[in-house]
């Protein structure tokens, strides 16, 4: 779908400015799409690129700070997120060895297998969702992160 006929507009005051819109209503378009895949397994995408981190440096544990450090988005409210997870068995928490002071957390054996299980539906959707070539892929690449390099 054209940005102009998903937000209904065609007045942009320049292509920079159509590229911003475009790129943040994409960035939407591709979260919606991701719900979308976890949902079924009682994910959020919070939660996924949590156990996803986790699953990174499993069989250690990590602190909720190094946690934090590793996210995609920035402002997520990491211990919250934590507490879902613990809720639902899929981490546990644990005082750590070294630093009393500090609590670590690591995957339990369900939520490696839930993790594994909604992994390969993303590695599948992935895999389809954009329809580009990997040529094409890597000049997306190129673009965002010279974007990002500007900031």
């Amino acid at each position: 779908m054209k940005l102009e006929e998903a937000i209904q507009t065609n007045h942009f005051r320049n292509a920079s400015h159509r590229a911003v819109l475009n790129t943040l209503y994409s960035a939407w378009w591709l979260k919606t799409q991701l719900s979308g895949v976890l949902k079924p397994y009682g994910l959020t995408q919070e939660q996924y690129n949590v156990m996803r981190i986790l699953k990174g440096k499993f069989p250690q544990s990590m602190c909720v700070k190094d946690i934090a450090g590793r996210m995609i988005e920035k402002g997520s409210n990491v211990p919250r997120i934590i507490d879902r997870l613990v809720a639902k068995k899929w981490v546990k928490r644990a005082v750590d060895q070294v630093d009393k002071r500090h609590t670590v957390i690591q995957l339990t054996e369900s939520g490696m297998e839930l993790l594994e299980k909604s992994t390969q539906e993303m590695n599948r959707v992935f895999d389809d969702l954009l329809g580009f070539t990997e040529k094409e892929a890597e000049q997306l690449n190129a673009l965002l992160e010279k974007m990002r390099k500007k900031a």
